[in-house]
């Protein structure tokens, strides 16, 4: 097994080594099957350690094998729940408790993407209904709740809400937050807001949506906003999965024939072509209220993802990244009272939205939450100007977490403990 897919980090071989290792592995074209079956291989040899089963289950979901990365997550939580991503400048400067759930890559927050090769230790712990926070706490500077939102998770994130309302250690992202970026809760919060576009999005019943597709419905029946057309996906669809443009009823029977899911999200389709008929999507964070571009992509296609977009290939769209993302500033003060409010009812520390901006100026939301992948492992020959975006975005992180901690010792309360 080699883990040090990374330039500067050398861990162990049986050392929990989080997402950011095999993410960069599979950018940089490297297959990951024959690190997987080495890491099986380990596993084999050393069934007790929690750490490979962990690294196992990491690759098995980046290979797309969900049941086999469940499976092999299981094992590891039945080992142990608490696991260490050491910083690889040491000794680290800081040390974050990191709440997360069992679950895929897109489950939580992978900070240690955003945080690779930084002073930064993350103590993970996978919390349960059944034990919210690890026996004995660990030593740490502060607690990042990563975990997202999810009916399943509103119980934690109700008893975290509660276990951390008084806490020692400055809390960051506070559980209580969380369920803003649901995608209808977050679509209502931002509603209003000048110069920002955030469609309402609508939970529908499959019954409900096979009424309209049958005719005996019309769509303003479930909302009066609503006409084709739209834009529908399961409730737990993530990264695209099932996601789809409807333009009538005819397309929405075929839809439903397709996919299986029993209860759907339902929004107005927004055309946000440039003049040239480009569609164009960005994602930028939310850093302590502050913004910082992560990437944007160009595509001919309404659903843009970036490995798709064809930003890899074109020299003209990487161009026009480049010059998006080295001229930011000057497109965060035109929004700034926008990403100002936004920031401000979403009321988390760290936040990241992909959106777009329309063809009369206002910012398009898609969506926004915390568990969003935020990182700088394109290959800098391709993508030379991505390097120092990502570098403010950490260096902003960490300086969040300084101030924090010193505004914290500075107001508590004696009778606190350490």
């Amino acid at each position: 097994m080699d883990y040090s897919l990374a330039p500067t980090t050398h861990p162990s071989p049986t050392a929990y080594v989080g997402l950011a290792p095999f993410l960069r592995a599979s950018i940089a074209g490297i297959d990951l099957r024959h690190l997987a079956q080495t890491t099986l291989e380990g596993v084999g040899q050393n069934p007790s350690e929690a750490n490979l089963w962990l690294n196992l289950s990491t690759l098995m979901f980046s290979l797309g094998q969900r049941e086999a990365g469940f499976a092999t997550q299981n094992q590891a939580l039945a080992l142990q729940r608490q696991f260490d991503v050491l910083a690889d400048i040491q000794p680290a400067r800081l040390r974050l408790l990191l709440l997360m759930v069992p679950g895929d890559v897109a489950a939580n927050t992978p900070l240690d993407c955003l945080l690779e090769h930084s002073d930064i230790d993350l103590r993970v712990y996978f919390t349960l209904p059944d034990a919210v926070l690890p026996t004995p706490i660990p030593p740490h500077d502060a607690v990042f709740i990563a975990l997202g939102d999810t009916p399943e998770n509103r119980p934690i994130l109700a008893a975290l809400a509660s276990t951390l309302a008084y806490w020692p250690k400055p809390v960051l992202n506070p559980p209580q937050a969380i369920p803003h970026t649901e995608r209808a809760q977050a679509s209502q919060l931002l509603q209003d807001i000048p110069g920002v576009l955030m469609p309402s999005t609508i939970a529908a019943t499959r019954a409900e949506l096979e009424r309209v597709a049958q005719g005996s419905r019309k769509l303003t029946c479930i909302a009066a906003e609503l006409e084709f057309p739209v834009i529908v996906r399961p409730q737990d669809s993530h990264a695209g999965r099932d996601l789809d443009k409807i333009e009538d009823s005819a397309a929405l029977e075929a839809y439903l024939a397709r996919v299986e899911a029993i209860e759907f999200f339902i929004a107005r389709f927004i055309d946000y072509r440039s003049a040239d008929g480009l569609f164009r999507k960005f994602r930028i964070a939310l850093v302590n209220g502050e913004p910082f571009v992560a990437h944007m992509a160009i595509s001919s296609h309404w659903m843009i993802h970036y490995v798709n977009a064809g930003m890899y290939e074109d020299a003209h769209k990487r161009d026009e990244e480049a010059q998006f993302m080295t001229q930011f500033a000057g497109f965060s003060l035109h929004h700034r009272a926008a990403l100002e409010a936004i920031s401000a009812r979403m009321g988390l520390d760290y936040v990241c939205f992909d959106g777009a901006e329309t063809q009369d100026g206002r910012l398009l939301i898609f969506e926004i939450d915390h568990v969003m992948v935020v990182h700088a492992m394109d290959l800098p020959t391709l993508f030379p100007y991505k390097a120092e975006p990502i570098k403010r975005i950490q260096t902003a992180f960490r300086q969040m977490v300084l101030d924090r901690l010193a505004s914290h010792s500075a107001h508590r309360s004696p009778t606190h403990p350490n």
